[in-house]
């Protein structure tokens, strides 16, 4: 056998193993890496090419030292998942850095890191005054990660007193021309309601890129010629998402406010557009 086609043989035999072996190490080899797996990674790589290259006659060697090497990883991942103190041991435990504002230098010197660099990671986190921060940790995988203090958090609906719905996750309908049924059913949806809404908009599935229902039920399309405007749906839906959106707000005025008067004002208001919305529904959405 000539010893170029045995190279290409051989590289084409470490791709195919050292995929099935990555994949058998899990999602975490292609994540942020922990120090042992840092290790493992180039490890791997390094017998990967050996097996490639070495065309003499024990080029399988390095194929049992490259599964040894896997089943080693994948027994320290069992270890890592059963007890902490081997977890802390081999990927090593968080630091905090800033407490209450206060830099903690003994722990900088500990991580051998800088004021400058501390400072660097804290303006990526959109952070540029060190009175904000309440906590900054340095977890495992070397990631910064920081909490500000309470004045400084972003107000969300819950510190107003106010309950939102969930939402649902947005959905992919249509990929490269064609239909998504599995994530159609996800949503409840069928492929006659789908190709309803693209007759609406005077379209095929074939015309579509890529389609995308979001948490309330409103298909937003994608064409293959980016220089054709995406067509706009008729009014009847638009209408309906109207009254959609009005009944919601009442709702959300009705949770928000502590006047009981305006609380029942709102709440009434909103239980009888709910059922004009049901009584209205097969019209404005055919």
């Amino acid at each position: 056998m000539p010893e170029w086609f045995e190279v290409i043989w051989r590289t084409s035999f470490a791709v195919v193993v050292l995929f099935l072996l990555t994949k058998l190490l899990g999602k975490r080899q292609i994540s942020q890496l922990s120090f042992f797996e840092y290790i493992t990674g180039i490890t791997v790589g390094d017998l990967a090419a050996s097996i490639s290259l070495d065309t003499d006659k024990t080029w399988y060697l390095g194929l049992i030292a490259l599964i040894v090497w896997v089943l080693f990883s994948l027994m320290i991942e069992f270890l890592k998942i059963k007890n902490k103190k081997t977890r802390d041991f081999i990927d090593f435990k968080s630091t905090v850095l800033v407490k209450d504002g206060k830099i903690l230098e003994d722990n900088m010197r500990k991580e051998r890191i800088s004021s400058d660099e501390l400072l660097e990671e804290l303006r990526k986190k959109d952070v540029f005054k060190l009175a904000d921060v309440e906590f900054a940790i340095m977890e495992s995988d070397g990631a910064i990660n920081v909490l500000l203090t309470r004045e400084n958090q972003p107000l969300t609906p819950k510190d107003l007193g106010i309950k939102l719905a969930p939402e649902q996750e947005p959905q992919i309908v249509i990929m490269d021309g064609k239909i998504m049924d599995a994530s159609l059913e996800k949503r409840g949806l069928s492929r006659s309601w789908l190709q309803g809404k693209l007759e609406n908009l005077g379209l095929t599935e074939a015309n579509v890129f890529l389609g995308q229902v979001d948490t309330y039920g409103e298909l937003t399309i994608d064409l293959y010629a980016d220089n054709i405007q995406t067509p706009q749906l008729q009014d009847k839906p638009q209408v309906y998402a109207l009254l959609k959106k009005c009944e919601a707000d009442l709702e959300l005025f009705s949770l928000s406010t502590k006047n009981k008067n305006a609380k029942l004002m709102y709440g009434e208001g909103s239980e009888k557009l709910q059922l004009l919305l049901k009584e209205l529904q097969p019209f404005l959405q055919s």
